[in-house]
């Protein structure tokens, strides 16, 4: 018989990171840069207009999309970060009077006896600022110093859709006088974001693919139309 000289090893494991700031406009960011340009491109080519028309359009939803996803994301996770960072204060302030009554509630409020909670709550609260991070993760899901970048958020989605914005508009800065190459380029752009987005997050790759290149694709053809409606009539 093997004795046990010890405790079990402990599994380990890593997990990806769920709640930065970049992940989310960065994905965003690029797919709307993609499907709203491509379907800004072809409602003005599916009016017939000329070559040097499609490619203002392209890059001034390029330029406006760009800064305005920037702006929009930028307020979102500032207001965002302000609120949390309003109720951490609050929760601190509620820790500074009643340290220990604080800890020991929300521990019994979750099950635990009230001598073990009030024995954790003790020793919790001789570190002021650990106990405000159990307190702020438990309460509001957040932890103080780890909030999300405004910054960072603006950044990554000025960059993504400028990227994503970028792909349908190459084939006419390139001499391009039709809708297909910027057709062929953009299904390959949105097929290959989905893909890499489902691989992000354990989805199969080509399910992913094939999603959101029959979006942008939807998108682009019904725009198409109404541009193709409009140019027939001179509107």
């Amino acid at each position: 018989m093997t004795e046990r000289s010890g405790p079990a090893a402990e599994i380990h494991h890593q997990h990806r990171d769920v709640t930065g700031g970049w992940l989310r406009p960065a994905v965003f960011g690029a797919m709307d840069g993609l499907v709203s340009n491509f379907a800004l491109i072809a409602g003005i080519a599916g009016g017939q207009a000329p070559q040097r028309v499609v490619l203002l359009a392209g890059l001034a939803g390029l330029a406006a999309g760009a800064f305005s996803m920037a702006a929009g994301e930028y307020i979102s996770v500032a207001s965002q970060s302000e609120l949390a960072a309003a109720e951490i204060e609050v929760e601190r302030l509620e820790l500074a009077r009643h340290p220990a009554a604080e800890l020991a509630g929300m521990f019994e409020a979750r099950g635990v006896d009230p001598v073990t909670a009030a024995e954790v709550a003790r020793q919790l609260s001789s570190d002021p600022d650990h106990a405000l991070a159990v307190h702020a993760r438990e309460e509001l899901g957040v932890a103080p110093g780890e909030l999300p970048s405004p910054l960072l958020a603006a950044g990554s989605s000025f960059a993504s859709f400028a990227v994503g914005a970028l792909l349908p508009v190459l084939p006419y800065l390139l001499g391009a006088t039709s809708l297909w190459p910027a057709a062929l380029l953009a299904g390959l752009g949105l097929f290959g974001a989905g893909a890499l987005v489902a691989r992000v997050t354990s989805r199969s790759w080509w399910f992913g693919g094939l999603r959101q290149l029959a979006l942008g694709g939807a998108a682009a053809a019904l725009t198409y139309g109404v541009g193709a409606l409009i140019g027939v009539n001179g509107v």
